[in-house]
């Protein structure tokens, strides 16, 4: 019974697995807006410095293809955008934390000067 569960479990957890391709294509994009946004997404992220990715265009067909085309735009400038604001958002946070500790030290300084000279 409980292997039962577990595998039923385990089978609705990847049913509910999308890819961008198959999530894109379930809203009613066309497959070629769908194919143009995968190549333009992997694209976007190693234009914005990842590390893991290429340049992915398949030029023939962008220059055929209107919705590749789109797809293949819309994918590089949102994946883009979104990996440089995390970058932009960890940095952020980063220094937030140091300034934190900052004042954390400060605080703690000050509350021992003040219980010293009591």
């Amino acid at each position: 019974m409980w292997r039962c569960v577990v595998s039923l479990g385990v089978l609705l957890l990847l049913s509910g697995c999308q890819t961008t391709h198959e999530d894109l294509i379930a809203k009613g994009y066309p497959p070629a807006f769908a194919d143009g946004f995968d190549d333009g997404c992997v694209s976007g992220r190693q234009a914005a410095g990842s590390i893991s990715g290429e340049f992915r265009k398949n030029v023939p067909r962008y220059l055929k293809d209107k919705q590749y085309a789109e797809g293949w735009t819309d994918g590089f400038r949102q994946c883009q955008a979104m990996l440089e604001n995390k970058d932009r958002n960890d940095y952020r946070n980063e220094q937030w934390d140091e300034r934190e500790r900052a004042w954390q030290q400060q605080k703690d300084q000050g509350a021992a000067r003040a219980y010293r000279s009591q």
